[in-house]
């Protein structure tokens, strides 16, 4: 039988990649709803014309529904994944999945009373073939242990774009808490951290004194028990770069290393997926654009069979609570 999925909530543009890439594993986009007109909802209509806009409690109601996804504004996602699950509905999130710890701590208890899958579509990983294919390369042995990653997140501002939200620091989040997850997911991932913890967290407000809510540069350093992470995010990719941001990865290993250049390579190639991979016997680049993203059929299969292959529920917790303690203190010390 397949899938069928519904939106609540279409405040950021990370609904397309949530719902196209559903639409491509095979699922049904069958409702959606938004509290609000949103800056994407011309686009959303003309990408999903098909798509009927219905009201939140009878989409909750309707028993044919199994997924609900969320890309409201990041201050209203926890009560929103909360009443889904309490609907009997699996969530998938966009990132952040919440603002706050006391948030946090009640997902984690409706997660628990319930057993739905809470899940975060971590984007810069999930939707990003490259890594991918350095997740394949990391399981074959191609660069020993991995024992740091370095995670960079630049992004556009496109100040004439964003909504009121977007600078208000209580309803994004805060960058780290925003943003910097992406990276905090990764460094979990590739390290297969089993004790991390926040060593040191800054944020800045550097170049938007008219926006004081808006924290345009952040970094963690981060660190288990048998591995170090190191994240940059800001929101000052200039102009002239053809894409959003120049996402890097640097995956360090015991025998040699790979590097990520996610979304172009600059002045090289405006094309997306670059991989470079060093160790004792390879030096080379891989075009890694064909690579697949597992993480969408996955989900599809773990709702059927209420399985963790698409992302381990302790998992999306472990990265949430990791960016809020960080976005804490950081704002502690600032």
């Amino acid at each position: 039988m397949t899938l069928r999925m519904a939106a609540l909530g279409i405040d950021h543009r990370h609904i397309f990649g949530q719902a196209g890439n559903m639409i491509a594993a095979g699922a049904e986009f069958a409702a959606w709803w938004t509290a609000r007109p949103t800056n994407v909802e011309a686009g959303f209509v003309k990408r999903f014309p098909d798509v009927p806009k219905r009201d939140k409690a009878e989409i909750l109601a309707d028993p044919s529904i199994e997924l609900i996804l969320i890309s409201a504004i990041p201050a209203e996602r926890a009560a929103l994944a909360i009443e889904a699950m309490r609907a009997g509905k699996d969530v998938m999130v966009d990132k952040p999945g919440c603002v706050t710890l006391t948030e946090l701590a009640d997902l984690r208890r409706v997660q628990q009373e319930t057993g739905r899958i809470w899940s975060i579509d971590f984007s810069e990983r999930f939707e990003v073939p490259a890594v991918t294919r350095a997740a394949e390369l990391v399981a074959e042995g191609a660069i020993g242990r991995v024992v740091q990653t370095l995670g960079q997140g630049p992004h556009r501002l496109n100040r004439q774009l964003r909504p009121d939200w977007f600078f208000d620091r209580a309803q994004y989040g805060g960058i780290l808490a925003d943003i910097a997850s992406h990276q905090i997911d990764q460094f979990l991932f590739f390290t297969g951290a089993q004790q991390p913890r926040v060593v040191a967290a800054h944020v800045a407000n550097h170049a938007n004194p008219e926006s004081p809510g808006l924290q345009d540069f952040g970094e963690i350093l981060l660190r288990s028990e048998a591995a170090h992470g190191y994240v940059r995010v800001d929101w000052f990719t200039p102009d002239a770069l053809p894409t959003w941001g120049d996402g890097r990865l640097t995956i360090l290993g015991t025998e040699g290393y790979i590097e990520l250049r996610k979304y172009v390579d600059v002045a090289r190639s405006d094309a997306t997926d670059h991989l470079f991979l060093v160790n004792g016997s390879r030096c080379e680049h891989i075009d890694a654009r064909d690579a697949g993203l597992p993480y969408f059929p996955r989900l599809i299969d773990d709702i059927r069979t209420r399985g963790e292959t698409a992302m381990p529920q302790a998992h999306a917790f472990t990265v949430m609570e990791l960016a809020l303690q960080a976005q804490a203190m950081a704002e502690a010390e600032a």
